[in-house]
């Protein structure tokens, strides 16, 4: 399948470069061109590099759940 029609990239090229050493997002960017035209294609590139087994922290798939609310503090601004 085309993941990238700009570079026409397939989801085996994708494969087989990170077979051969690629291991982060920007290394496909580099060698294959992937979502450097118009972008896209970035999504589907990360979820190749899932189901391929690259660490989710590399790829940016993984989905951060926050389990607690993060606090917001907001300033009041006085005039000088």
């Amino acid at each position: 399948m085309i993941v990238c029609v700009c570079k026409s990239v397939s989801d085996r090229k994708i494969r087989a470069a990170i077979a051969e050493g690629a291991d982060t997002f920007d290394e496909l960017q580099f060698e294959l061109g992937v979502a450097t035209c118009c972008g896209k294609c970035e999504q589907s590139v990360r979820e190749v590099m899932a189901q391929c087994g690259i660490c989710e922290s590399e790829c940016g798939v993984a989905s951060i759940a926050v389990s607690q609310p993060v606090p917001v503090t907001f300033y009041e601004r006085k005039a000088a």
